[in-house]
């Protein structure tokens, strides 16, 4: 039998679609393919594609003629390429738009996420998604909206397919004393956030709210880790209003730092299989989160959901978990449970399979 090949594409890369093409690269060559990765040279040096038994082959994230080149070059033979998002779906496009005269791999994208620009550019990322969309053999959508909004694009064969983070590895202590002392929370309460400092993440919203919990005694202290454009007007809001609030930059302890919070807070825009809410479920952390794009699905009754935009449900929903044990331990309990009916890593992977040797067999 001939061994099958896979080419993963990623252009910048989230810390969600890079985990996750780590944990495929990984699982794939132990289940026999062959797999390269193509990425921007910093994501190796963060996931270690080369580690995981996968060749790498450095892409930047650019689309020049140069860099399609490349990736043309390291497509050359593949029976299957995967891209991870729009601008590796782009990119790959271009690239395999330019083998005549080769045996083309099948495409296969999954749309981990989705834009929310406004204006000329956010007509051209719409035609984007469209183009990619019905050149890809497949699009998987890691929640139900990105399905069927891959539908309304025209793609041709559109699946959920839910990415499940991989667990952290490292040894977790729940409420860990250290850790609390490090962020400056030994006597308070502490909450936890997690995400690129970007528009989208609802971290405007998410101050808001922690200006309406300044009454609470003792203030809890909200954490924000994650790097981005935003920094510095959030951090000069936090300074002008005293906010009880730390920017503490982008962490490779994020699980240690999360099993340390008392309530985890996603007040995003969209979102679709949040690694934050992930973990914090897995870790029984109580978790008060937007109910927006697939959150509501991969959540359950495990959380506490508020709408987008409203800072004053926000701050609401986490004052009365501060005030009452039971419901933060009920919810505690019930992360866990919902955690479990989620698609293992090994699932992921081999449905990941099940899709490579459908579309190789057609070949």
């Amino acid at each position: 039998m001939t061994q099958l090949r896979t080419v993963q594409v990623l252009g910048g890369g989230s810390a969600g679609s890079s985990a996750h093409v780590r944990s495929l690269a990984s699982g794939l060559v132990a289940r026999g393919v062959r797999v390269t990765v193509c990425a921007p040279a910093e994501l190796d040096r963060v996931y270690d594609f080369i580690g995981a038994g996968a060749r790498f082959v450095p892409v930047p994230r650019r689309n020049d003629p140069a860099t399609v080149a490349v990736l043309r070059n390291a497509c050359v033979g593949a029976d299957v390429v995967h891209a991870h998002g729009l601008h590796a779906s782009v990119r790959a496009v271009l690239a395999l738009a330019g083998g005549a005269g080769r045996a083309a791999p099948s495409l296969v994208t999954t749309w981990h996420t989705r834009n929310h620009v406004e204006g000329a550019r956010g007509g051209l990322l719409r035609l984007l998604e469209r183009r990619t969309a019905r050149t890809a053999a497949v699009v998987l959508g890691t929640s139900s909206d990105l399905v069927d909004r891959a539908r309304r694009r025209g793609a041709r064969d559109a699946r959920l397919a839910p990415v499940t983070v991989p667990a952290s590895r490292a040894p977790v202590c729940l409420h860990d004393g250290k850790a609390r002392a490090e962020l400056g929370a030994v006597d308070r309460p502490l909450l936890m956030a997690v995400g690129a400092l970007e528009p989208e993440r609802g971290y405007g919203m998410l101050l808001d709210a922690a200006r309406r919990w300044r009454d609470l005694d003792p203030q809890p202290l909200l954490v924000i880790a994650g790097e981005g454009r935003e920094r510095a007007a959030l951090q000069r809001r936090i300074e002008a209003e005293r906010l009880a609030v730390r920017l503490i930059g982008r962490r490779d302890d994020v699980a240690e730092l999360l099993a340390a919070a008392d309530i985890a807070v996603l007040p995003s825009r969209w979102e679709a299989r949040s690694p934050l809410a992930q973990e914090a479920l897995r870790l029984g952390v109580p978790l008060v989160a937007t109910a927006v794009g697939g959150v509501p699905e991969l959540v359950g009754d495990a959380a506490e959901l508020v709408p987008w935009g409203d800072a004053a449900a926000l701050a609401e929903a986490v004052r009365g978990l501060l005030e009452d044990t039971d419901r933060r331990m009920d919810l505690a309990a019930a992360g866990r449970v919902q955690a479990r009916t989620w698609p293992t890593e090994d699932e992921t992977i081999a449905h990941v399979l099940s899709v490579y040797d459908e579309l190789a067999g057609r070949r």
